[in-house]
């Protein structure tokens, strides 16, 4: 699927991104730590704690925080590492580590510390989401810390990346990750323990970019996703050709941004700068190599994920509860730290708002695909969303209950909080004459239908003709029926890129969309 040729150009062409680890392993004398390593930083609590870097090769180091102190000597290519005694909360420590040099981490705290990645929507910011000031005024929280990995993709693994640890402040959360602040804010106020966030995002990405190349190449199923790339690297690449293009287009785009300004129009993005498609931020497995490889093993929590929006088309929304649950165990692998709770946002509701029944829908799909995958990956939860969309954009700014719901869930199955923490899901459906009795789980303080019966329930017959249900809520369930569908086949709820929908539980949480077919 990728040949080494390609790997050599990308080391050649990305200098940039192999430059850092290579002076780190290299140095004469100096004793260096990876990025994630810097003042303000937060350690896992109540684990082994892995530290890293790089010194002479034989070098002697020690290591020393709270109290204990570990001594190594860097391998034969200059790596050393230490796994420090399981840590508790308290007050800020100093790590110390010691070779030729000294290098001192100050005002580290102990506490918990989660991942969070994906695209646009887990990497659009605070200062861009509804009531941006008061959320922004209101971020004092100083046992808050928060790093932010440096967008860059790379065609190798990468031992370091760029980035800092910062203290959450009015002044430093508006380029945060709303979803990941808004998680990691209500963690550290239910939990009263300080909280490190760790953020690693890039917009319009897919899921195969952020899964290492060991995990995915020979598996014949995800030969949808190499196939485009394999085309395009037929292709000689051209930089001179595509950068002269690239400026033309650059020209007629800001010609056409002044235009739509002036008329008080949404400017939009401009043309993306030429790359070599082997280097492009999109191929499989770059996004890992460059921006989740220089994490591990950093002790965490867990991980939170908002992706998909990239991969709903088409076969390819069907094909990611595949890929979401190979990335999951991919990490977990990696990090070495057995099943580590992992959850996803399902994709929200989006785009105009259709009538019809059971329509067709690469959204839907992909939403069932991410409903899938939460019986195939152990230790995972869901966030449903269907409920705080928005029509008009991919983006929705109501980011808040994003964070609370993959809140709830972290603190009713990690943390071991009495919340409760989904909304309901299909749990199996039975027919009988003209109805379908539909069963569900986490319908904690009973099935409600907000605003009215329940709707966005469709249901058909053998011949696959899809007309609106009418239904009712008793108990844990919901009865279906149409007097058009005499003998009923399947059933599908908020089955639509945009459905018209009301069923929640008694906690106010909405019922994940779904369909009992595989039409």
């Amino acid at each position: 699927m990728h040949t080494p040729k390609f790997i050599t150009l990308g080391r050649l062409v990305c200098g940039l991104v192999t430059l850092t680890p290579l002076i780190a392993s290299t140095a004469m004398a100096d004793v260096t730590l990876p990025s994630i390593f810097s003042d303000h930083m937060v350690l896992q609590r109540d684990t082994t704690v892995p530290v890293w870097g790089w010194a002479d090769s034989g070098e002697s180091v020690t290591v020393t925080i709270a109290g204990q102190t570990f001594e190594t000597k860097a391998d034969t290519t200059g790596k050393w590492s230490v796994k420090l005694g399981k840590l508790s909360g308290g007050e800020p420590v100093t790590l110390t580590v010691k070779g030729k040099n000294t290098v001192t981490i100050n005002d580290v705290l102990v506490g918990e510390v989660w991942l969070a990645s994906g695209q646009s929507n887990m990497q659009l910011h605070v200062g861009e989401v509804n009531n941006a000031g008061q959320e922004k005024a209101s971020a004092k929280f100083p046992q808050i810390r928060m790093f932010i990995v440096a967008r860059r993709p790379s065609v190798t693994p990468q031992t370091n990346c760029e980035g800092q640890w910062v203290v959450c402040s009015p002044e430093t959360v508006a380029s945060f990750s709303a979803a990941a602040y808004f998680f990691g804010r209500e963690l550290h106020q239910k939990l009263g323990v300080p909280v490190g966030l760790i953020h690693a995002s890039w917009g319009a990405t897919p899921i195969e970019a952020w899964t290492s190349m060991d995990r995915m190449e020979g598996k014949k199923e995800l030969k949808p996703v190499f196939k485009p790339w394999e085309d395009k690297l037929k292709v000689p690449y051209d930089d001179v050709k595509a950068q002269a293009q690239y400026q033309k287009q650059l020209v007629v785009w800001k010609q056409n941004a002044e235009a739509r300004k002036a008329e008080g129009k949404p400017v939009g993005d401009g043309p993306e700068k030429p790359v070599n498609p082997r280097e492009h931020k999109n191929y499989p497995a770059n996004l890992f190599n460059g921006m989740i490889s220089p994490l591990i093993p950093y002790a965490i929590r867990g991980g939170i994920w908002y992706q998909g929006e990239n991969n709903a088309k088409g076969e390819l929304a069907k094909l990611y509860e595949t890929q979401l649950p190979l990335l999951i165990q991919d990490w977990r692998t990696r990090w070495g730290q057995g099943d580590f709770p992992f959850a996803w946002v399902q994709l929200p509701n989006y785009k105009k708002r259709t009538e019809e029944p059971g329509a067709a829908s690469d959204w839907a799909v992909m939403r069932e695909s991410m409903l899938h995958s939460l019986s195939a990956v152990p230790n995972s939860g869901m966030a449903v969303t269907i409920d705080v969309g928005d029509a008009a954009t991919i983006h929705p700014k109501n980011k808040q209950p994003v964070g609370h719901r993959l809140a709830l869930w972290a603190l009713a199955t990690v943390y071991g909080e009495k919340v409760v923490f989904s909304g309901p899901l299909p749990a199996g459906r039975k027919i009988s004459g003209a109805e379908v009795t539909l069963s569900f789980t986490h319908t904690e303080g009973g099935l409600v239908a907000k605003d009215g019966e329940p709707k966005g329930f469709a249901i058909a017959g053998a011949d696959k003709k899809w007309v609106w249900a009418q239904a009712r809520i008793e108990g844990d369930k919901v009865i279906v029926s149409s007097a058009e569908v005499k003998s009923p086949v399947a059933v599908r709820y908020a089955w639509a890129d945009n459905p018209d929908c009301n069923l929640y539980n008694g906690s106010g949480l909405p019922a994940s969309p779904f369909r009992t077919d595989t039409w």
